[in-house]
């Protein structure tokens, strides 16, 4: 039922960007890579211009119209060809930088704090399209991992988000709680928010910026904080 009249038993967490600060670990992962590689300094604007880059390829991989590999590698070779600088170094750069994104972790709204105080009161899943080496070291290293209980990876799971694949995988493994009475809670319309819609399942948006809604899209709950997740787990304390 997607109009909110089940209880919540399960969570279906997205990672990057919503439970943790994506963009600061790739801001110093990139940065420090580039010194290693002796690429000289990556600045604000090369860093922004490469994110944008990310973005398009990682949309393409949600669409089925690229491979995870193509993503990664490909990613980077575009950048660098447009900095006028050796795209030939990509795939080790990529490589790298896989193990280099859980080197800084940033919690976005205490969510550490959040996850550990929800454990044993709903079943938390993580879900990520993110690599395995990245994503692995990134959990293990949060200390957000092990209190899931249950990662799934896109790799692992043989489909990316928002495909249907992915959340039957889930649906499969979490039984005997039924789809109706979980959610999934990201920052992403086009991977959570859509998959959700696919799967049909609750969606919550996590949208701290304030952004609009596009049309195509059907969002149970906005948030602009993830401790409000509470008052979906609970809403008559509300």
């Amino acid at each position: 039922m997607k109009n909110g009249t089940e209880p919540i038993e399960a969570i279906l967490w997205d990672v990057d960007g919503t439970l943790l600060d994506f963009h600061a670990s790739e801001r110093e992962a990139i940065r420090a890579l580039f010194a290693e590689f002796g690429l000289g300094e990556c600045t604000p604007e090369m860093i922004a211009r490469y994110s944008a880059i990310n973005d398009i390829y990682w949309k393409r991989l949600e669409k089925n119209e690229i491979t995870k590999e193509e993503v990664l590698v490909g990613r980077f070779q575009q950048f660098f060809r447009e900095e006028g600088l050796d795209a030939s170094v990509a795939p080790a750069f990529n490589e790298k930088y896989q193990l280099a994104l859980g080197d800084t972790i940033v919690y976005r709204d205490d969510s550490l704090a959040l996850v550990q105080s929800l454990r044993g009161v709903v079943k938390q899943y993580a879900v990520s399209n993110g690599t395995v080496v990245a994503q692995t070291k990134k959990l293990a290293a949060s200390g957000i991992g092990p209190l899931m209980d249950g990662i799934f990876l896109s790799e692992e799971v043989g489909a990316e988000k928002p495909n249907l694949a992915f959340f039957e995988k889930v649906f499969a493994e979490v039984y005997p709680i039924a789809p109706a009475r979980m959610i999934i809670v990201g920052d992403s319309l086009t991977s959570d928010i859509r998959g959700g819609n696919v799967a049909g399942i609750r969606t919550c948006w996590y949208n701290p910026e304030g952004k609009d809604l596009p049309a195509g899209y059907h969002v149970d709950h906005v948030i602009s904080d993830l401790r409000e997740v509470r008052k979906l787990l609970w809403p008559e304390q509300e």
